[in-house]
């Protein structure tokens, strides 16, 4: 092998190895790149999109909280009335927050206002809403999370609006704060009574 070949293959494994050192630097530019525009987007990233809205809601057929002197959660307790289904359990934090707006709320005699206690126990269910007031007017109790799955919940908690025809008009994941509560879950309900 000649002098000047050596020469030239050296040159190409030292533009290997820095093209292979550069690579890891290329791909995290082209990564943020692609974050930064989906931030920038305008677009709530908090916002997941249901495939169960304008469909029939799922059937309901859960056993009522013992010792909270209110009814079972089954179809037939919001069949034909403007309804927010709320899944909450005492554990969640986010529950807490959410739960003054849901107290408002329940003091609206056109929504009927009912909840799914997930994976929670009766004693822990019963002072939560001892301690923060109880604005449901059925409890349905979802001890291994199954109705939570076949209503599509991500995470609790989460609200669900259902027309008095049983289509779902409205989605909420996370909790409602008084911006939320007044800007999205109102006018839905506003939407819906109108149209009814």
């Amino acid at each position: 092998m000649t002098e000047r070949s050596e020469t030239e293959l050296a040159g190409s494994k030292g533009r290997g190895r820095y093209f292979i050192a550069a690579l890891p630097l290329v791909l995290f530019a082209g990564l943020a790149a692609v974050f930064m525009t989906q931030l920038q987007s305008g677009r709530d990233v908090s916002e997941i999109p249901s495939a169960l809205i304008g469909t029939k809601a799922p059937m309901l057929d859960l056993v009522a909280l013992e010792g909270s002197e209110l009814p079972a959660l089954t179809t037939a307790a919001i069949s034909g009335k403007l309804t927010l289904v709320n899944v909450f359990a005492s554990w969640c934090v986010p529950c807490r927050q959410e739960h003054p707006m849901l107290l408002e709320l329940s003091k609206d005699p056109r929504v009927n206002v009912v909840g799914i206690n997930y994976k929670d126990r009766n004693d822990n269910a019963l002072r939560f809403l001892g301690e923060l007031g109880n604005p449901y007017d059925a409890i349905g109790v979802d001890p291994n999370g199954k109705a939570a799955i076949d209503w599509g919940v991500y995470g609790i908690p989460e609200s669900y609006l259902v027309g008095p025809d049983g289509m779902i008009l409205y989605k909420k994941v996370g909790p409602f704060d008084p911006e939320s509560f007044q800007t999205q879950l109102m006018p839905a309900i506003e939407k819906a009574l109108a149209g009814s």
